[in-house]
């Protein structure tokens, strides 16, 4: 099936599109030679356990925690913490990227470390 979703701006097309792609969503991106294939996957509890299948033989993990959702984090630790036990992830880079920590009620760079 090939649909072709047109209307104004504001209209919703994209809130549409990323209703009915919830969960998983592939993009590629291209920088001169460069091509990294990224995979953002839903956070909402339903989708976590399907994380470790979509991180095996990737290059890198990138795990994005909001630091201005204080009462998200311990969540947000444990997850990442049993992601790392899994076996099948052993040896794959890390990075921990502390997002909105611009916002006034962002924890603090350190905070976020020690909490994580």
């Amino acid at each position: 099936m090939e649909l072709s979703l047109i209307g104004l701006q504001n209209a919703g097309k994209t809130s549409l599109v990323n209703s009915i792609a919830v969960g998983f969503n592939m993009r590629k991106v291209t920088k001169g030679n460069v091509t990294i294939k990224l995979w953002d996957l839903g956070g909402q509890r339903r989708f976590r356990t399907m994380w470790e299948r979509y991180c095996r033989g990737v290059s890198a993990i990138v795990y994005v925690v909001d630091a201005a959702d204080r009462d998200s984090v311990p969540i947000s630790r444990s997850e990442l913490h049993e992601l790392l036990g899994k076996p099948s992830l052993n040896g794959i880079p890390l990075l921990v990227l502390g997002n909105k920590i611009d916002k006034s009620e962002a924890l603090s760079k350190q905070a976020l470390v020690d909490q994580l």
